[in-house]
């Protein structure tokens, strides 16, 4: 199993980024997919999520109205559209996968290497 990570750069205060995780080794319909972020000195935490059978998705209050996670099943990639973004985006951003629809980072035993988004002033 492998998660691909990409699409992190710098950009400026109120620009976008998408995200993509390629996915290769496990059926992304039985497996539901989850964005994480890790900023400097700060702790790992859930930014966004999609379930596998795409029903469910569930985004932190902080990214709301400007996040949207979505999934290409032909291309086994799930992505993580990012607009207005602010300087709090900036950070490590993973992806991982879990055979369930979970809020809890154990949960997730699949992980791509991340990528880096910075988001400057």
């Amino acid at each position: 199993v492998q998660l691909q990570a990409s699409g992190g750069g710098l950009v400026q205060v109120g620009g976008s980024l998408r995200l993509s995780c390629a996915v290769s080794g496990l059926n992304l319909d039985n497996y539901g997919v989850c964005w994480f972020r890790q900023a400097q000195g700060k702790e790992r935490e859930e930014v966004a999520r999609i379930s596998g059978n795409n029903r469910n998705t569930h985004y932190v209050d902080s990214v709301k109205g400007r996040f949207t996670i979505s999934k290409d099943r032909a291309k086994h990639t799930v992505y993580l559209q990012m607009n207005t973004l602010k300087p709090e985006d900036s950070a490590v951003y993973y992806c991982a996968a879990s055979n369930t629809y979970s809020d809890h980072e154990i949960s997730y035993v699949y992980w791509g290497q991340g990528t880096e988004v910075t988001v400057s002033s």
